[in-house]
């Protein structure tokens, strides 16, 4: 028998089977309001998404080599894509020391204003997510956090920038403890992105 997750003999046995094929349509979701967002101003999905961590990232983030590992993208698909937004206006690079292969993307006033209204494009699942109650968040959030966090040991993602993978990052009796804060975090402090975060040796 086909083990596949989408097989519903499977999936209506397992549910782990379920869940993934619900990530799958979490993921669907995600592309019909991207593309939603990107059609307005003319641009692609991942267009959007560069305009949007340009605006929410530090200078040292806005590289083409970084923009590539953050989205599991080859540079030569991310230079494609800033070569548009330049031509559009909605960025400029600033080259470091003269050097014409080596810049920092910035975005124009007029990048800056898209990137603002296309980066609510995820405001519609806020409202099921409010009706589940505080420890309910709580344990998807940290079930997706362990996922995620998996997967990037996996080498599934590359980039990430969360507290499990934050030399800052510690458990002690099954608290969290951030040492750059030297405080207990609760759940709901947990980061995925963090500005302070420090990769583990």
């Amino acid at each position: 028998m086909n083990q596949s997750d989408f097989n519903l003999i499977i999936q209506n046995q397992h549910i782990e089977s379920k869940i993934i094929a619900s990530f799958e349509r979490i993921a669907q979701i995600f592309r019909v309001l991207l593309w939603q967002e990107s059609k307005k101003y003319s641009l692609s999905p991942i267009q959007i998404q560069i305009l949007i961590f340009l605006s929410t990232h530090t200078e040292d983030k806005r590289k083409v080599t970084y923009l590539a590992n953050e989205f599991n993208m080859t540079k030569a698909t991310i230079s494609d894509a800033i070569k548009s937004l330049e031509q559009k206006e909605l960025i400029t690079k600033n080259y470091i020391d003269n050097d014409i292969r080596s810049y920092i993307i910035q975005l124009t006033t007029k990048g800056k204003n898209i990137a603002n209204k296309t980066s609510v494009f995820t405001q519609q699942l806020h409202e099921p997510l409010s009706k589940l109650n505080l420890n309910d968040k709580e344990n998807l959030l940290l079930n997706m956090l362990n996922i995620i966090s998996h997967s990037n040991k996996n080498g599934l993602i590359s980039v990430q920038r969360m507290c499990y993978t934050c030399s800052h990052f510690q458990t002690n009796n099954k608290k969290h403890i951030c040492k750059l804060l030297n405080k207990e975090l609760k759940n709901t402090e947990l980061r995925l992105d963090c500005q302070e975060y420090k990769l583990k040796e």
